[in-house]
């Protein structure tokens, strides 16, 4: 049986690409797709191929790119291996030696420029995510230097708030008039309550 993988990062992306090209080896029932990160093996889809009703011993898998699998280099050996244990033929769009068949009892070769193959590539793939990862974090400490908040916005509090803060404490007026008074919302006001208790 033959399967194909696709896989983007986030819901944004698109797979009609991957589709495309796995569709000329695959039908398209059998292609499983995932739309999730690949910094691990983690994603429902995958997972579902890997599972009882998924690959099985002769079986092929398509894949466009290695790093569709995933971006983590030890996540890529241990596939390699559940892939070659479970005797499934892996086989890399844009890594033709993956696709080439080979004579009978002459595999090792296969298998040997593909473990080269792969060891570099599954480095790079690695490589990628480290520098998205710098480069993201990079960027935020250039905007706390610009001054740019991140995050939640801070939220201000009213002059009056320990006023109002001690007449809803001594039961003189209810939250939500308190609320009222201060002109904050539900999660705002608790916020700043916990906030203004801890000091």
């Amino acid at each position: 049986m033959k399967y194909g993988y696709a896989r983007v990062s986030s819901t944004e992306q698109n797979l009609d690409r991957q589709i495309l090209a796995l569709k000329e080896f695959v039908s398209e029932e059998n292609i499983v797709v995932d739309k999730a990160s690949g910094k691990n093996t983690e994603r429902e889809g995958y997972q579902a191929l890997k599972g009882r009703l998924g690959l099985r011993e002769g079986d092929t898998l398509y894949v466009t790119s290695l790093d569709r699998l995933s971006r983590n280099k030890e996540d890529i050996k241990q596939e390699l291996q559940w892939f070659k244990e479970k005797k499934v033929r892996l086989k890399i769009l844009d890594l033709p030696t993956s696709l080439v068949e080979v004579p009978e009892g002459q595999q090792w070769i296969l298998e040997m420029i593909q473990n080269v193959l792969i060891e570099v590539l599954s480095s790079i793939a690695e490589q990628e995510r480290l520098t998205i990862r710098k480069r993201q974090r990079e960027g935020i400490d250039a905007a706390k230097k610009a001054g740019k908040h991140l995050g939640r916005p801070v939220l201000s509090v009213p002059d009056n708030f320990s006023e109002v803060y001690s007449q809803w404490k001594r039961g003189n007026i209810t939250a939500r008039k308190a609320m009222e008074m201060l002109g904050m919302k539900s999660a705002s006001f608790y916020r700043k309550v916990k906030e203004f208790e801890k000091k």
